[in-house]
């Protein structure tokens, strides 16, 4: 994934690469504002980037990922990579978003660890069936939470205000 994430820097416009490195799975904006600010970019404006690039996939997997999943279990390739992510989905992200409804679903998207983010806040909404625009209305909420703590991080909090 490294050299993946090293072309596309040598390739594409710093922002354009923070946009598309923002979209990308696992890594969303959590690797993106880091990134952007290291290729000198401001923090807010790879922040603001880095949240639109994150944001692009969740309409299409909230729309599409059940009746991928669906298509996909019935081949005995995907069977189990199908399976294993939904458990995993549902078992770690589901009990949050079953128990606090919406602000579980937030609280998913908005904590900066592995196994969180829109990608699985997303994955997770559309298993439990959530209502499209309470999801992306959290998914977004949760989203603005983590690109400003991951800003804060990434550049420093006296550097923010100094």
């Amino acid at each position: 994934m490294e050299s993946f994430v090293k072309e596309i820097l040598n390739f594409l416009p710093r922002e354009l690469a923070v946009l598309f490195i923002a979209a990308l799975p696992v890594i969303e904006l959590r690797g993106a504002i880091p990134i952007g600010i290291s290729l000198g970019l401001s923090p807010f404006y790879t922040t603001i980037i880095s949240l639109i690039g994150s944001m692009i996939p969740v309409p299409f997997i909230l729309f599409t990922i059940k009746p991928i999943f669906v298509r996909l279990k019935k081949t005995r390739l995907f069977k189990k990579l199908v399976d294993k992510l939904t458990d995993r989905s549902l078992k770690y992200n589901g009990e949050k978003i079953q128990k606090y409804g919406v602000w579980g679903l937030v609280l998913v998207v908005a904590i900066p660890l592995p196994g969180t983010g829109v990608w699985s806040g997303s994955l997770a909404a559309a298993l439990l069936n959530m209502q499209f625009k309470q999801a992306l209305l959290a998914i977004f909420m949760g989203n603005i939470i983590a690109a400003i703590l991951v800003m804060i991080l990434s550049y420093g909090v006296g550097s923010l205000f100094f």
